[in-house]
C-alpha cells in the first residue's frame, strides 16, 4: 500500500512540473511580438501591424506616406493573445492556403508574418479572405482590429 501512495504522489507531482513547463515554454507574450499582415492585388495593397497594443494600416506600397495608426483595447489584445498561443508558429511556413483564387485575380494575396523576439515566421501565400485553417481567427481578428474612419 505504501508503495501505491509513492507512486501515486510522484505520477502526480512529476506530472504537474511537466504541465507547468508546457505552458510556460509555449506562452507568447505579446510585449515582445509583432505581427504584420499583408494583403495585395495589382490595384489594391493594404498592410496592417500590430505592436505595442496599436495596430497600423497603409495602403502606400513605397512607405511614403505615414500610415493611420489606432489603439487596440485591452480586450481585443487579450483575446489576440489568446489566438496568437494557438498557432503553432515554427510551423507557418508549411501551412497550405485552402483555396487558389490569386492565381486568377479571384482574390488578392495574403500572407502574415510574426515577429517574436528576434525571429521571423512567415506564411506562404494565400486568397486574402481564405487563410488556412490553423491561422484562420488570428487572420480574421488582425483585419476587423483595424476601423476605418468614416
Amino acid at each position: 500500500m505504501r508503495i501505491v501512495s509513492i507512486l501515486s504522489v510522484l505520477v502526480f507531482v512529476l506530472g504537474s512540473c511537466n504541465s507547468q513547463k508546457n505552458a510556460i515554454g509555449t506562452s507568447i507574450e505579446m510585449k515582445d511580438i509583432e505581427i504584420q499582415y499583408e494583403a495585395n492585388t495589382r490595384g489594391f495593397y493594404n498592410k496592417l501591424v500590430l505592436k505595442n497594443a496599436t495596430i497600423s494600416s497603409t495602403n502606400d506600397r513605397d512607405g511614403k506616406e505615414n500610415p493611420i495608426v489606432q489603439k487596440v483595447t485591452d480586450a481585443d489584445w487579450s483575446a489576440l493573445n489568446d489566438e496568437i498561443n494557438k498557432v503553432d508558429l515554427e510551423n507557418l511556413p508549411n501551412l497550405k492556403a485552402p483555396t487558389e483564387k490569386r492565381f486568377y485575380d479571384g482574390a488578392a494575396i495574403a500572407n502574415l508574418k510574426i515577429i517574436y523576439k528576434g525571429n521571423t515566421y512567415q506564411t506562404t501565400d494565400f486568397d486574402h479572405g481564405f487563410p488556412p485553417m490553423q491561422i484562420k481567427r488570428v487572420v480574421e481578428m488582425v483585419n476587423l482590429l483595424f476601423k476605418p474612419e468614416e
